[in-house]
Order: structure tokens, then sequence, then C-alpha cells
């Protein structure tokens, strides 16, 4: 075959590829619309819509813990109720000591899921109680399919994922869930604070309600209040591609010190008029991505950048880290934070705007 058909069939063959990829999205997005309108409006009542609250002092919080504190620790030992097929990974739940529900997941996003959860927490946002787990025995496990890979005939298990499954909690997932440009919140602060740390920590599967036919990570919780009343709160509810490099599907990865650390110095690329701009690349870019200005970093450091590397140190143990990892994801957080820090010194003549937590 002669060098012009050689590259002619190349030059097709990547045509095609393409063709097809933009095909597959299409029917992809026909599918999630088709869903959407399926489903109808979402089932909430005449509740309060949260993004965010203050969390207080930040550098006092335990990310050892993390959310739900020391009264929400798994307690041995946990029986198998059932086995999920839903997701990636394989996933079952369990009841543990205290009756509380849990659902476990394995794989490898179990720890970047729980590293993030507790930072995300601590600078204000809602998420689920989560915790890493890097043994145990789940009793009566029986009949089990892809979990069967991860329980082993004594019933034990390593390296697992608990996730608080809470009865009183409406959850509102996929076609129910929120969508980065559909939600109570667009323009405020608070949601750009989010984007923000979504970026920080490298999270490229940002799939939302428009991504229903693929898997939504976006969802509502409507949560009853210690005073009577429900509220809604909104919240991403996977951040299982985190901690790793971001980017396409051929160069994205999770809870890779390396990966982090070589994408560190492009996090922030610039950041004038107003606007900082950053390097991330993930399933929904510019959504994520553009219109961060200064003073939305600015707002958002009031509480990151309170975090101290203890505080972060101990977020990574809690998550299965070992000293290499602890190191030098502590060492690349605080060069990030740092860039955060620098854009948002600059001085602007923005008018505040946002929500209930602007200035």
């Amino acid at each position: 075959m002669s060098t012009e058909k050689i590259a002619l069939t190349i030059v097709i063959s990547i045509a095609c590829i393409g063709v097809g990829i933009v095909l597959v999205h299409l029917g992809w997005r026909a599918v999630g619309v088709w869903k959407i309108r399926r489903a109808g409006p979402r089932p909430l009542g005449p509740v309060t819509q949260v993004l965010w609250r203050d969390p207080g002092a930040v550098q006092t919080l335990d990310l050892q813990l993390g959310p739900g504190g020391a009264d929400f620790i798994p307690q041995p030992p946990f029986t198998f109720t059932e086995e999920h097929f839903g997701g990636s990974q394989p996933c079952v739940s369990v009841n543990d000591a205290r009756g509380r529900t849990w659902r476990v997941k394995w794989g490898d996003e179990v720890r970047s899921e729980t590293f993030a959860v507790r930072l995300v927490w601590a600078c204000g946002y809602y998420t689920e109680v989560t915790h890493f787990l890097p043994s145990g025995t789940i009793e009566s496990a029986r009949d089990l399919q892809r979990a069967s890979a991860c329980i082993d005939e004594q019933h034990r298990f390593v390296d697992a994922r608990f996730e608080l499954d809470d009865p009183a909690v409406t959850k509102m997932f996929e076609e129910h869930g929120w969508a980065w440009n559909d939600n109570p919140f667009v323009g405020s602060r608070e949601l750009q604070g989010l984007k923000i740390l979504v970026m920080l920590l490298s999270n490229w599967d940002t799939k939302d309600r428009r991504d229903v036919a693929r898997g939504s990570n976006m969802a509502i919780f409507e949560v009853p209040l210690a005073g009577g009343g429900r509220e809604a709160r909104y919240l991403i509810t996977d951040w299982g591609g985190s901690m790793g490099r971001w980017g396409n599907v051929m160069t994205r990865g999770r809870w890779d010190p390396a990966g982090f650390e070589a994408q560190t110095a492009e996090f922030v690329t610039s950041s004038g008029e107003g606007i900082v701009k950053f390097g991330y690349a993930g399933q929904r870019t510019e959504d994520v991505a553009a219109g961060i200005s200064v003073d939305d970093t600015r707002w958002l450091c009031r509480s990151l950048c309170q975090l101290t590397d203890a505080q972060i140190s101990a977020g990574l143990d809690a998550s299965g880290a070992n000293d290499d990892e602890r190191s030098r994801f502590t060492a690349a957080l605080r060069g990030r934070i740092g860039q955060l820090e620098r854009a948002s010194e600059q001085v602007t003549n923005r008018t505040p705007t946002g929500g209930p937590g602007g200035e």
C-alpha cells in the first residue's frame, strides 16, 4: 500500500471515530432529555433550598472524623442486607451495631472520595457521611455477584468506603437531581466556590442531571430538621474522580499523587481583569471552569485558607493514605491553595453579589 493510501486510511479512520463519538454523545443527550421529561417535576415539598452553610472556625474542624463526627462512625459487627448492581463498582448494604445502614463500596475511588468529602465539608458544603475502613467482616454475606471479589469466604473485606444511608432523608438522584446550569444558586458565590473546590481536587467526573443517561453525580437530599420542617440540600454525591489527573478519558485518573503534583503548576493559569482562569478539564469543563471571579475566589479563601497542613494530613490518614501519599498530596494541595490566595489578593471594583454567604 502506498504512503498516500495509508495516510488516507488513517484520516478516514480518525474521521469515523470522531463521527462515532459525536453520535454516541447525541444519543446520550436524547436519552437524558427523555428520562427527565418522563420523570416529571421533582417531588420537593415546601422546603428551604440550601447549598452551603457557614462552617465556623474551619481550623478547629476534625478532618479525621469528617461530617457526622464521632457519633457517626460505622460500628461493627456489620450484617449484610443486600447487594447493589448500579454504578461501576461493587457495592452492598449493611447494618451496623447501632442499627444504622451503610452502603459499602470498593474499587479505585474509595480513598479519593473519602478525602474529598472531608475537605469540601470543611469549607461549608453538604456531603454524605463517609468513612474508609481498611479491613473488617460482613456477617451473613451470601449469594454475592460483583461483590464476591471483595468479600472472601470468611466474610472479610479490605479497603472499603462506608457511606451512611439514612432512611429519614428523601434522596433525589438522577432525573430528579440538579445541573450546574439549572439550580437556585446560579451566579452565587456559594456555587462558584463549589466549582473551585471541584477543580482544586481535580475531580473530572462532573456529570450532572443532563448526563442522566450515563449517571449523574449531583443530587438533592431533603433532610428533616431538629426544630421541625425539612431542608433541601444540593450536593455532589460522587467525588471518586478526584486526587489524580484531570483531563479526557485517555489522561485522567484518581488517587494519583504523581499526576496530582504534575498538574499543580497549571491549576491557576492566570488572573486578570477580575477573572481567574484554570487549567482544569473535566466532563463539564465550561460549566465548572468559566466565569470564576477574583471575588468568588476571595470568598472561598475565607474558609479554605484556614485549613492547616495537620488537618489535611488527618483527612488523608482517614482516607487510607500512606506516608508518601500523605506528604505529596498535602504539599500539592498547599501549593494550589497558595495559588488561590494570590489570585484573591487582586484589587477589583466589582460590586459584591451572590447568595446569603456573600459579603
